[in-house]
């Protein structure tokens, strides 16, 4: 009971102790942080400062009535050098340009733990915020756009972490950055709700552990989301569509789950490549000039219930040896062919995804001309006639008649747009 009380009272000093500092428009932001104890709060009003801070001890910098903090295009703008410290509704603008230097709207350094960045617009930086070697940071709600009138190759990242552990990126907006938000030996992390757009990648996504990445939206990159060299991964309800590369690629990945996502209107939906021991379950794949493109190996994955339609190509399979998926219960293909007798709702021939004129279309695209034609038609019939003219497939021994997802249609009339 006397520890409690000892405990009680030292919390009730604390309390008491912190203090709240209000700086208006003409004075010094950093002296009030210079002045101010760990704990404190420093109330930043409406106006324009033109400073480069930085934060070393557990301190609030809470804007009222979003305060514009400009650092003049020279280094960081805010640097934070200290645990426990929690930036909010601030606008935050005008680093340096400096790639060696990295320099960011929001620097938060190694050991800067519990970092919290929420509701604030990072706009006009190199780098939106830079991330490295911390625990438990938190990044929420930020409106985040990177110096769109430099080349991309010169522009930073986003959002950048490295080596980190247990973060929460969720709900961000960001655009015009190199890589709208980029991850490295980042481990137990949850990506949620965040919005990038006007990208190279919408993430680049790299040798990062048992994450969790939902209810994102990577839209009009180059590429969506790019996860490279992972393992125990889950990636589930995302939405990739618009982007110029891949909506999803998933390059040497293991032991993920990649379910009900929506990959549309993309030059290739998914790009699968060298990746093993994966469940991609109930996806929707439409409208992509190529859904699938499975490359290098990629086998030993379990693919059911997902939906490919109105894809120009539904896969392109590079192997010498067939890929079965839907071995439990199947997938949908918009353009399968076949029959179903017995009326189970499963067609009684499989779906082979490839066959010669596929493989001749990839390599003489100008035969998509006389894709009509009956010379192709006879040629198609041929080679299903001799197997010895039959090109490797995906194969589905139990392909669903009927689309079961009612999202395709909206997602077709959204691409036209």
């Amino acid at each position: 009971m006397r520890g409690l009380c000892i405990f009680l009272l030292c919390l009730q000093c604390t309390s008491v102790m912190a203090a709240e500092w209000t700086v208006r428009p003409g004075e010094s932001i950093q002296r009030t942080i210079d002045a101010a104890a760990s704990g404190d709060v420093v109330k930043i009003l409406r106006g324009r400062y033109a400073e480069n801070l930085v934060v070393p001890r557990p301190l609030t910098l809470r804007g009222i009535d979003r305060p514009t903090i400009s650092g003049g295009l020279k280094g960081d703008v805010i640097r934070v050098k200290s645990p426990d410290v929690i930036i909010e509704d601030l606008i935050v603008t005008d680093s340096g340009d400096d790639l060696g230097e990295q320099n960011a709207g929001i620097y938060i350094t190694k050991g800067s733990d519990r970092a919290i960045v929420r509701r604030c617009d990072v706009v006009y930086s190199l780098f939106g915020l830079w991330i490295e070697g911390v625990k438990d940071v938190r990044i929420i709600g930020n409106l985040i756009t990177g110096k769109r009138d430099l080349a991309s190759v010169a522009r930073g990242n986003g959002i950048q972490l490295y080596n980190t552990q247990g973060a929460l990126i969720e709900g961000n907006n960001i655009s015009f950055a190199r890589d709208a938000l980029y991850v490295d030996v980042t481990h137990h992390a949850i990506f949620r709700g965040n919005r990038m757009h006007h990208s190279r990648y919408g993430t680049h996504y790299m040798t990062s552990f048992n994450n969790v990445w939902e209810n994102n939206e990577t839209y009009l990159n180059r590429g969506g989301l790019a996860l490279m060299e992972v393992r125990d991964q889950i990636v589930r309800n995302n939405r990739a569509w618009g982007n110029s590369d891949h909506g999803i690629m998933l390059r040497t990945i293991q032991d993920s789950v990649i379910e009900n996502n929506v990959v549309a209107g993309n030059a290739r939906g998914f790009f699968i490549y060298d990746a093993e021991y994966n469940t991609l379950r109930n996806n929707l794949v439409v409208g992509n000039a190529v859904g699938v493109h499975l490359w290098a190996g990629s086998t030993r994955n379990e693919v059911e219930g997902n939906h490919f339609i109105q894809n120009q190509e539904q896969i392109r399979y590079v192997a010498s040896r067939d890929e079965y998926w839907g071995v439990k219960s199947g997938n949908y293909w918009g353009n399968y062919l076949g029959w179903d007798r017995d009326g189970d709702g499963i067609g009684d021939v499989p779906y082979e995804a490839n066959d010669l004129v596929d493989r001749l279309i990839w390599r003489q695209p100008v035969v998509r001309l006389l894709m009509g034609s009956p010379a192709i038609q006879t040629l198609r019939m041929i080679a299903r006639q001799f197997p010895l003219l039959r090109a490797t497939s995906v194969v589905d021994n139990k392909p669903h008649m009927k689309p079961t997802n009612p999202d395709w249609r909206q997602w077709i009339e959204r691409i036209r747009h």
